[in-house]
């Protein structure tokens, strides 16, 4: 517009001038993420995606059983998977920013309760707080019910939560998946804080 205004010979004609038009929909939106809301969306739908095939991976492909607590802690990505990649889509279509909003929140909510549950468990490998008592504590109470005999005849197989299966430089499944959830709690943060650029 000022290149144009600066061959106008009176400021009538240039105020005459069209202006530029402004950015609407995923480009108004500002932040950490170039495209805005729908980059936040699609990057937590990526990693979600990811960390539940490697979950799927390590027990169906490597045969490491999921324990209780390991199941709980893949409800939250049943929720976040779906939802962020709706929410991308919405978010390219020029969804409204209240329903932007609570998308972002529920997923905010999701992954933070998948830290906390991940958290715990951790604790619980590390034995700083004493677990589940279906699936952690001495072996007596994890048969219990039912003659010797009984128990014998009808084997169940229990994967203990206080046992980690798995390590990499120290950290358990259980600790990478909080990091996880909290790096994608932190995007979806964000994700809330994105401000329409001001007019």
């Amino acid at each position: 517009m000022l290149a144009h205004c600066g061959s106008v010979t009176t400021r009538e004609d240039c105020m005459h001038e069209p202006l530029a038009a402004k950015p609407t929909g995923d480009r108004a939106w500002t932040g950490p993420f170039r495209d805005g809301p729908a980059a936040a969306a699609m990057t937590i739908f990526v990693i979600a995606l990811a960390t539940l095939l490697g979950a799927w991976f390590f027990q169906f492909v490597l045969g490491y059983p999921p324990c209780p607590l390991c199941l709980q802690q893949r409800i939250p990505y049943y929720i976040v998977i779906p939802l962020s990649l709706l929410l991308a889509i919405a978010t390219r279509a020029g969804a409204p920013r209240s329903l932007l909003t609570a998308g972002f929140a529920i997923i905010l909510a999701a992954v933070l309760c998948g830290a906390a549950l991940a958290v715990y468990h951790a604790g619980v490998e590390w034995h700083f707080w004493p677990g589940p008592a279906d699936c952690s504590g001495p072996l007596a109470d994890l048969n219990s019910g039912g003659s010797i005999l009984e128990q014998l005849q009808n084997p169940i197989h229990v994967v203990r939560c206080d046992q980690a299966a798995w390590r990499f430089l120290g950290i358990s499944l259980a600790g990478y998946n909080a990091l996880i959830s909290l790096a994608m709690a932190v995007i979806a943060a964000l994700g809330l804080a994105a401000r329409q650029r001001p007019l």
